[in-house]
């Protein structure tokens, strides 16, 4: 895959159309039942998907998105199995745009050159690794560039002089975490969010994508008009876990599948 083809480059080509991404752990609360919901996501307008790898000590997330981690690893889900994932859903006729979102401790062991070649090969457009700060994140780029993919950088409310740094560099789409912390859910949005996506879009050329905390249409709507994309993760998360027996038994699954699917769809259709 190059630049060219990468479908994230296509996607945010036209900045004129806010793009929504959501969020979903890989094997949780099973491998068939997160294949399910991707493929309805798309369908209910989800323009990039973020594929979490479970991982055992996810310092960035909070507590909704590291039971859904604990629930995918109680069967052994690994890097691999995303990557098989990302394979079946591109071979099912999803065009939407993947990105992997992994801690740097998986795709270490995995190897760096071998996991980029890999995500390229099995159909993926990128990587999130929120604990890979720009200092230390030369090898992967390097990798990332070689197969046309992107390693997107996550920057938060800092200093001018970070933000600065961070969005000389990004690619792809730039992360914007709208609060200091961990992920989850939140009732309420920092007042200076504006302000400092303001601050973001002043600082680089790549689009802009706004997450942590968003999970309502409302919310969806209100931080629209300041960046190119917006993320939900936890909200989706929880509506997972709310439908985990449900999503674990096949006959069930469909009815499950319908209900989070209306879910997304409610929060898609709030950027239009």
């Amino acid at each position: 895959m190059t630049a060219a083809t990468n479908r994230i480059d296509r996607l945010f080509a036209d900045r004129s159309r806010k793009r929504f991404i959501p969020f979903i752990t890989v094997g949780d609360p099973t491998l068939e039942a997160t294949f399910q919901l991707v493929t309805a996501m798309v369908e209910a307008g989800a323009d990039v998907i973020e594929l979490g790898v479970p991982y055992s000590d996810p310092l960035a997330d909070g507590p909704t998105i590291q039971r859904a981690s604990q629930r995918a690893l109680q069967h052994g889900v690994s890097i691999a199995d995303a990557l098989q994932l990302v394979s079946r859903l591109r071979e099912s006729g999803v065009e939407a745009g993947i990105v992997l979102f992994s801690y740097f401790n998986p795709v270490l062991q995995y190897g760096i050159e071998r996991f980029f070649a890999d995500l390229a090969a099995h159909g993926a457009d990128g990587v999130v690794i929120p604990d890979l700060p720009i200092e230390e994140n030369g090898p992967a780029v390097a990798a990332a560039k070689q197969n046309g993919l992107h390693v997107i950088s996550l920057v938060a409310p800092t200093s001018d002089t970070r933000i600065q740094t961070i969005g000389e560099q990004a690619t792809g789409f730039l992360y914007c975490v709208s609060s200091l912390g961990v992920t989850g859910a939140r009732t309420d949005l920092r007042e200076d969010l504006a302000d400092f996506l303001a601050r973001v879009k002043a600082s680089t050329t790549a689009p802009t994508a706004v997450g942590f905390g968003i999970s309502t249409p409302e919310q969806v709507r209100a931080v629209a008009p300041h960046a190119d994309g917006v993320i939900v993760g936890s909200a989706i998360v929880q509506q997972i876990e709310q439908h985990e027996d449900q999503l674990k038994d096949p006959a069930q699954m469909p009815v499950a599948v319908e209900k989070i699917k209306t879910f997304v769809q409610q929060l898609a259709s709030a950027l239009q």
